[in-house]
């Protein structure tokens, strides 16, 4: 039982972690249709930036805010350059954030090294609790946290304000949002934006679990963030929520007792859930830019 209580945080916390990841691809991909083969390497140039302002201030709350920071640049300078001239055209996108996903790796490699470099749990959240036998370790209950304040945060914001009404009227029915008198393409610009902030906040939480950063990290999770918004559903960031503690849970105890199987359980938990829902679990139709 102990074992299962230890592996369940393990699962949860890894899980919100793919979340911060998964939830700007959920806004991206799931909401407004545009498949960005960079977000991955946004996570990653996220965790750099991070990790680099943490080593020279020791304030891990400067790391996030710069990592955030970092990926909203990211984000803004991709859709103002390439993705904005290729909405609705989905190979054309593939094609091209393709190629951002090689030259930022390749500038990555070229301005912090092609090294591993460590990175230690902040000592504000450092250590962990012993319950009756069940260790809970300070940093996983903090990745728990920020990705449950986020979920709710993100669909407070999608749900409940005129921002929100407006992305996914948008969404649905561009042409009227403009007739309206409303600049949807700016719109759609802070969405993108804000959704590689969440990307890079991902990949900053994500350094001090695993104990490292290196210049793959961006590709190893990408996957596991199309397959968390093709679970959850288009454009759905509750479902996209779920989806990740579900593929954070599987990939921990497959790990456990299966190690080679982990990603292939999640592949397969995906290929399920298409074919018995095309739609994802809470599947809203996904985004029709053009």
């Amino acid at each position: 039982m102990d074992i299962f209580m230890n592996l369940t945080l393990s699962g949860l916390s890894t899980g919100m972690m793919i979340f911060l990841l998964a939830s700007g691809l959920s806004l991206i991909f799931g909401l407004m249709g545009v498949l960005n083969f960079a977000h991955g390497s946004i996570f990653m140039w996220g965790a750099y930036s991070g990790v680099w302002i943490y080593f020279r201030t020791q304030s891990f709350s400067l790391a996030i805010l710069a990592g955030m920071i970092m990926g909203m640049a990211l984000g803004w300078l991709a859709e103002r350059t390439i993705i904005r001239r290729v909405y609705g055209r989905h190979v054309s996108q593939i094609l091209l954030t393709t190629g951002l996903m090689l030259v930022l790796n390749e500038v990555l490699k070229a301005v912090f090294g092609p090294n591993i470099i460590a990175v230690p749990i902040p000592p504000l959240l450092a250590g962990s609790w012993e319950l009756g036998g069940i260790i809970i370790v300070k940093y996983r209950v903090f990745t728990i946290s920020v990705g449950l304040l986020v979920a709710a945060a993100v669909h407070f914001i999608l749900t409940r304000t005129r921002v929100g009404m407006i992305v996914r009227a948008g969404v649905q029915n561009q042409e009227m949002v403009q007739v309206l008198g409303i600049n949807i393409r700016q719109v759609f610009s802070l969405v993108f934006m804000f959704g590689a902030g969440l990307a890079a906040l991902g990949g900053v939480m994500m350094a001090p679990a695993i104990g490292s950063i290196n210049p793959n990290m961006g590709l190893e999770n990408q996957m596991l963030a199309f397959i968390v918004v093709v679970i959850g559903g288009m454009g759905s960031i509750l479902g996209s929520a779920l989806a990740s503690v579900l593929v954070g849970l599987a990939g921990v105890y497959t790990a456990w007792f299966l190690p080679e199987a982990a990603l292939a359980v999640n592949v397969l938990f995906m290929t399920i859930v298409l074919l018995i829902k095309p739609s994802g679990l809470f599947g809203m139709g996904g985004g029709h830019n053009s």
